[in-house]
């Protein structure tokens, strides 16, 4: 689930920046982007941890490709921080959605060949140990 925490992070990030880059008067519709795609962004990523919506997560996509249409369709030269962090944010938020929650575990088939192996080791009396 570690993905799901930098996905967290993220959003953490993104509730941040407007303060971080300073945001003008005239850009509110930054502020109120950045903070509706963070609470979207850490609210899937919350929720993924619940196994009824473990794929929930996906989601994070679409708030993503958002994020690279309101920079795009808000483009100016030249192009402001903050939209520059919304792209690069966005961009990192694709990378990390698309990877399971359990991404650093092996398949499940290797999990179950390993328990398999593990019990015929234990009944048959085998040890795992090498002597040299």
């Amino acid at each position: 689930m570690w993905c799901r925490v930098v996905e967290i992070m993220l959003g953490c990030w993104l509730l941040v920046s407007p303060w971080i880059f300073g945001h003008y008067p005239q850009q509110q519709a930054f502020v109120i982007n950045d903070f509706a795609c963070a609470v979207a962004v850490m609210a899937f990523g919350f929720l993924s941890f619940w196994r009824p919506l473990r794929h929930i997560h996906l989601l994070t996509i679409l708030v993503a490709g958002w994020m690279i249409a309101f920079a795009y369709l808000n483009r100016a030269e030249p192009v402001p921080p903050p939209l520059q962090n919304n792209v690069l944010t966005a961009l990192l938020l694709m990378m990390f959605a698309v990877l399971p929650n359990h991404a650093s575990q092996p398949p499940e088939a290797w999990q179950t060949a390993r328990r398999k192996s593990l019990e015929v080791q234990l009944d048959t009396g085998e040890t795992t140990r090498r002597t040299s």
